[in-house]
């Protein structure tokens, strides 16, 4: 497995982009460590090793992701991410933990939480329902990753329809939360409910409006009609 750990940070220390590695900080307020490669290239390089490890162990796999979470790197955790939901076929109730773990251990940025938790850890809960409820208990960490995940974890079975009254409880368990990348995060999800439930998400908006956080209610009516979006800002005298 060292072989390919560092063959992996070989290729993505070839790919370095002189723009990306410029620019990359800018997009998060909390400092981040990176090499510097597009997320494009970083898909294609997990692709190519991925490959590398078909004879491979699922544990031996995420030992490997466990390594690559610990550089500390945003691009090798993007393909710790990748190389988990690769493995989604073979995801068992335990699993749960290890991601759980990753999260505790290494997420520090919001989009190596939100690539884990929209992939791997989505996957994972619609598969595994019952560990939605392992999912509201995150709303009490101390963690804002931890948090954060509770809701990004759900957007894509949000999409889809699906868990509509889990989504609406991790909404108000997170209602009043003062961080905005918590509150950006479960608007979202609020947000990809309304596509396949536009009356009770815009139901659930009116009820709360007055104790919802700005942020978090603009992102849920993001792509409702106007005049939706109108009734949900104006403000009650």
């Amino acid at each position: 497995m060292n072989e390919i750990l560092n063959a992996i940070r070989n290729e993505l220390k070839k790919n370095v982009d002189v723009k990306t590695w410029e620019t990359s900080q800018n997009f998060f307020k909390e400092k981040i460590v990176f090499h510097g490669v597009k997320t494009s290239v970083v898909s294609k390089i997990s692709k190519l090793y991925f490959k590398e490890l078909k004879k491979s162990t699922k544990a031996e796999i995420f030992d490997l992701c466990d390594k690559l979470w610990a550089s500390g790197y945003i691009e090798e955790s993007f393909i710790a991410c990748n190389f988990s939901y690769y493995l989604r076929n073979e995801y068992k109730p335990g699993d749960f933990h290890v991601f759980e773990r990753w999260i505790d251990d290494y997420v520090n940025n919001w989009a190596s939480c939100d690539t884990l938790c929209n992939h791997s850890l989505g996957e994972f809960v619609e598969m595994y329902p019952e560990y939605i409820s392992n999912l509201k208990q995150f709303t009490n960490s101390n963690n804002r990753w931890k948090r954060r995940a509770a809701a990004v974890t759900l957007i894509i079975p949000a999409r889809r329809g699906k868990f509509l009254p889990d989504i609406l409880d991790i909404a108000s368990l997170l209602l009043n939360d003062n961080d905005d990348l918590v509150q950006k995060g479960y608007g979202w999800m609020l947000k990809a409910a309304s596509q396949a439930h536009q009356k009770e998400i815009f139901e659930y908006v009116m009820k709360n409006k007055k104790t919802m956080p700005r942020t978090s209610l603009r992102y849920t009516i993001e792509k409702m009609p106007e005049e939706l979006k109108k009734q949900a800002m104006k403000r009650d005298i």
